[in-house]
């Protein structure tokens, strides 16, 4: 980006971040996205090609028309203009918004009486890792509660291990819950039941 534009822009109570650029003589496009809470919530797109061969093009010239679509945006925002396509947007954000707890090894994670779990937390919108996660597993059903905990890394990864408890005959699950901030969510593995004890052998006759 070879020049730019950052500005807050305060609209009833809410604050948008509003970032215009030049995106440089490799796709001769002038950008601006709006932003809040992380989200995108409008973006405009002006391509200047045919003003770049032009005998009127500057790096001066270029710099203003940044400037003023950078400032057209800024007095939309505050005329009210894109109130209704932020309600939207927002609203869309808001629903695609969470994580997601994945198992990785979810074929290996019990042997010889020793669980090994290997969890992933990405978020729902566009599947990057969630670092700093809260989670904590469990086996549902067992005859000892017991509740292990473990905190995602950089990758969105981690690794928690423990002792398998003694297991009760009823339904039997290894519970996966996460959190980060208000965002939770939770991933449920049936296990089979423990079988019943046979019954004994009839006496001879």
């Amino acid at each position: 980006m070879s020049s730019g534009f950052n500005t807050d822009v305060d609209r009833g109570e809410r604050t948008f971040h509003v970032q215009t650029e030049d995106r440089g003589p490799q796709y001769l496009s002038i950008d601006t996205v709006v932003y809040r809470n992380g989200h995108i919530l409008q973006r405009k797109s002006s391509n200047y090609a045919q003003f770049a061969e032009s005998e009127f093009f500057s790096a001066e010239a270029l710099h203003e028309r940044v400037e003023n679509q950078h400032r057209e945006m800024i007095e939309a925002i505050r005329a009210g203009e894109l109130d209704a396509e932020f309600a939207a947007a927002e609203e869309k954000a808001t629903t695609a918004a969470g994580i997601q707890v994945q198992l990785l090894n979810a074929t290996s994670w019990l042997a010889e009486g020793r669980v090994s779990l290997e969890v992933g937390i990405i978020r729902r919108a566009d599947s990057r890792p969630v670092p700093g996660a809260r989670i904590e597993a469990s086996i549902d059903g067992a005859l000892r509660e017991g509740r292990h905990e473990g905190t995602s890394d950089d990758q969105g990864r981690a690794i928690i291990e423990f002792d398998l408890p003694p297991l009760g005959k009823g339904d039997l699950a290894l519970v996966i819950n996460a959190q980060s901030d208000s965002l939770k969510d939770e991933i449920r593995f049936a296990m089979r039941s423990r079988a019943k004890n046979p019954p004994p052998p009839a006496p001879a006759s």
